[in-house]
């Protein structure tokens, strides 16, 4: 599977400078510079965060209730070292690269991580970004999983971990996230990429794909931007106009 990868399936080609970047927490909200400059723009997650829909919140409380707190922190923080040796063994092999975790966590990120390259990423032609980080000048950035050629299309591509399938309905925010990095990639390099693929594994190895295209990814847009109204509606000292396809 690893050979076909890095042999067969697809090619690194170097089509887009994307810039260095250094992150910073202001008042513990992730926020990114770019190249050096002194602005620091929020990153998409802390747009969506700090605009998350008062029900989302209210259900997640729920859970941490029913759960109790000290599960819920257990769980919350095995998803997050999960999903970070997933990624890691992800970005390492399609660099060509080797990357091993023998701690029970790391194992069963491996295991996803094939999945992820058997059912997902074999269908990528052409790699163009890999963490690389995305911006819209002014107004947040973001590092994305992938920016490859998928079946074709110019694609964002997000790797997510879950402990259990996800509905479609349920992960409204990885297609706002999408679609944010494909308005930034389009602003700063021209593009038209009309298109965001999720490759998703849970932890017991079911695999699932999610493409958000066409209409459905201009809404996708439309909604991200109006969250971005909101984030800098909270701000007072932001005078931020929000451009871009709308």
């Amino acid at each position: 599977m690893e050979r076909c990868l890095q042999e067969d399936a697809m090619k690194i080609v170097n089509k887009y400078e994307y810039p260095s970047s250094s992150r910073a927490n202001i008042s513990g909200l992730r926020h990114y510079t770019i190249d050096g400059a002194e602005e620091k723009l929020p990153s998409v997650t802390t747009v969506l965060g700090q605009t998350q829909p008062k029900e989302k919140q209210e259900s997640l409380d729920r859970w941490r209730q029913r759960v109790g707190l000290r599960e819920a922190q257990k769980i919350t923080r095995d998803a997050a070292i999960r999903g970070t040796a997933m990624h890691k063994y992800l970005e390492d092999l399609i660099r060509g690269q080797r990357s091993l975790d023998l701690t029970p966590l790391g194992v069963e990120a491996e295991k996803m991580a094939k999945i992820i390259v058997e059912r997902g990423l074999n269908d990528c032609s052409e790699i163009y970004g890999i963490e690389a980080t995305l911006y819209y000048p002014g107004l947040y950035a973001g590092s994305v999983d992938l920016v490859a050629k998928y079946q074709d299309k110019v694609s964002i591509i997000d790797f997510k971990q879950t402990n259990k399938p996800k509905q479609r309905e349920w992960i409204g925010d990885y297609f706002l996230q999408m679609a944010a990095y494909g308005m930034a990639h389009d602003a700063v390099y021209g593009t038209n990429i009309e298109q965001g693929v999720i490759m998703m594994c849970s932890k017991d190895g079911f695999y699932q794909q999610f493409v958000i295209e066409g209409e459905e990814f201009r809404d996708a847009k439309h909604d991200f931007l109006r969250r971005l109204d909101g984030f800098y509606g909270l701000d007072n000292n932001s005078d931020a106009v929000v451009r871009g396809d709308r």
